[in-house]
This record gives C-alpha cells, structure tokens and sequence, in this order.
C-alpha cells in the first residue's frame, strides 16, 4: 500500500503511455483529468492486489472509443458516480477499489481520478499488460470471466447497463452506443470479486507503469551508456529501426482510429524503410518488406531525443522516432491468447512469431 500523488502520476503517465504500443490516448489528456482530481481530493491509495480481501467487489473504470474524439470532447468528472451506483445497485453491496483494464496514456489516468474523487483505493493491476483496442481482449476473457454487467454513460448523463452472452457481444453492442453518444463514453466492466483479481489480473501494472516513466524521465542522467543504451536496457526493448515520418494515413471508423506511418530511415538506417499499421494500437512493425513484430507483442514508437512514447494520435509528419518492440505479457502467447489478440485476428496474413525469434540477425537489442 502506498500513495499516488502528482508527481508519481507524470511518471504513471509517461510510461503506461510507452506500454500502450502507440494507443490509449495522449498521455497529457489522461495526466491533466487525474491531476485535477488529486489536486481536488487528494493522493490516491494503491493497493497491492495481494492486500485485496478475496470478497471484495473490484471495478475496473475506462474509457471506450476513439482516444483522437476524447482530445476534444472531455470528460465531465460525474461520470465516476454514476458508474459506481451502477454497479452498486446491480451487485447489491459497495465497491471495494476501483483498477485500470489497461496501460495506455488515458485510461490507467481515469481509474486514478475516478479513485481520488470517490475517496477509494486503486489496484495495482490491469487485465491487459499494454493496450488492446477491443473490450473482449484482456486476460480475464481467458479465465472465463463476464465484461458484463457492463454500466457505460457519458458527459452528458446517458446511461446504460448490458447484460450479454458473451464479451465479443459486450463489445459489439456498446460500441454502438459508444457513436451514438459521439465516439467516447466511460465504462465500469469486468466487475470481480478479489479472488478472481488474484488469479487473472496482470499485477503491479501501475508500479511498472511508474518505473519506465521515471526511467524515461532520468535518461539522460544516468553515468554509464549512451540514453539510447540506456532506454532499451530498462525497457528491456528490441531496436527495430530509426527514422523521419514520411506520411501518415490515419481515419476513424467505428470508433477506433485506423492508420499506417511510414518510416524514412535515419542514421544507421538511412536509405531503409519501414512502416507500422495500426488499429488504436500499433499492430504490425515492417521494415524493409520483412515483418520485425505482430501484435500481441507491444510495438512502440519513441522520439528518438527524449524517448518519450509517441502515440498514434501524435504521428506528425518530419517527426524523427526509434521503432522499439517489447515482449508481451506471457500469457498472450497461448494459443487461447493468440485467438483473441493475435495478428490473424486484426486481419494480418501473417502468423504470430515471438519477436525475439523475428528479431534475430534483424535488429538491436541491449
């Protein structure tokens, strides 16, 4: 147990930002929504899932849709109320702790805010590891759990609760709600028990979260290595490929942001190139016609100044990045894991790969 003020919330920020693999919203969004809040109401407690009672109700909060549409649209702050009557009143007994569902710029911020100004605890685990653009894909679809009951609202005060007979309807059938209110709403869903947590939840997502930002933030100051050495060390990355952004091909359908960005090699790669797709999330890393990384592997895009996490809402044209890919939560490379988040799934005609194995001979890791 400990607390989450204003200064672990830049670190949290920053580096679930890098875990998003380019989605879950610009960082600065999510960071100024959860600042505000504990500037209002106070630090946040954050529990170890271990310190959880085995009863006791854990709600993960979220936002759902298009992260490009909540840059403009905002989140009003009574949402979290709402949210948490809902599930109050559907479970008949109080809420526990609110958690995040997954690492991204604004949704492991929202559960930070919804904590502070409803004055409860937060979990230190997500269902995911790094961000997914779809409800169903976290680990607790793999355990056989329900996102429903579902309660969903937003700025405005509409509401819902779905009761659906599998995750993938959850998603279908929110996501239609989810344009109907304009392309963003917030979300309480795969509501569990503790001992349900225990066993399916990624652990200590936040604390990692912490340690990558403050990583990122110190790189310059560390005595031994170049920053470059020094960021792929702690972030345990593979270097796939440096470059200027050529072009950017981006738009919205359905509530997600679909898009490439192609790569103008730079440095050691120039003459090279290289592109990444992306559906929210970045999906697939090629360079020079050669597929480096798939989904679920995370493939992250950094500036290759600061090594700050450039999320797809970000990509700007002449911007120079490092392609780095990192190793998924282990659990993602089962064979129930691939069917759910897999490159065949999001409609990539390639198998998945470990990206160690893709790696090999065709980048630099350290």
């Amino acid at each position: 147990m400990r607390k989450i003020g204003l200064e672990e919330i830049e670190d949290i920020a920053m580096g679930a930002a890098l875990l998003g693999a380019g989605g879950g919203g610009d960082p600065y969004i999510g960071k100024l929504v959860a600042m505000g809040a504990v500037r209002e109401c106070g630090p946040v407690t954050l529990l170890d899932p271990g310190e959880v009672p085995d009863d006791a109700l854990i709600v993960p909060i979220a936002m759902m849709g298009a992260p490009t549409i909540l840059g403009e649209k905002g989140i009003g702050g009574k949402e979290y109320r709402v949210l948490y009557d809902m599930v109050s009143k559907f479970f008949g007994k109080e809420v526990y702790a609110f958690m995040p569902i997954e690492a991204g710029g604004v949704n492991s911020m929202l559960p930070i805010a919804a904590s502070a100004r409803m004055g409860l605890p937060m979990v230190d685990a997500d269902g995911m590891g790094r961000a997914f653009p779809e409800l169903q894909m976290v680990t607790f679809t793999m355990g056989g759990m329900s996102a429903s009951p579902m309660a969903l609202t937003d700025e405005k005060g509409n509401s819902a609760i779905f009761n659906t007979i599998t995750n993938k309807w959850t998603e279908e059938l929110a996501r239609s709600v989810t344009m109907s209110c304009g392309g963003s709403v917030s979300v309480a869903l795969y509501c569990m028990s503790g001992a349900e947590l225990k066993k399916y939840a990624v652990k200590h997502i936040v604390t990692r979260s912490q340690r990558l930002g403050e990583a990122i933030r110190c790189v310059k100051d560390m005595e031994q290595g170049t920053p470059e050495e020094n960021f792929l060390r702690f972030s345990e990355g593979f270097k796939l490929f440096k470059g200027k952004i050529g072009d950017v091909l981006r738009e919205t359908r359905g509530a997600f942001n679909f898009g490439k960005v192609c790569l103008e090699g730079i440095g050691e790669y120039r003459g090279r190139q290289a592109y990444v797709e992306f559906q929210n999330e970045n999906l697939t890393a090629v360079v020079d016609g050669e597929i480096l990384a798939t989904v679920p592997d995370l493939i992250c895009l950094v500036d290759t100044e600061t090594f700050a996490p450039v999320t797809t809402d970000a990509l700007k044209y002449g911007k120079r990045v490092m392609l780095v890919g990192l190793k998924c939560f282990e659990m993602w490379r089962s064979q129930a894991g691939l069917e759910l988040v897999g490159p065949r799934y999001f409609g990539c005609d390639t198998d998945y790969i470990p990206l160690e194995e893709r790696c090999k001979g065709g980048c630099t890791d350290v």
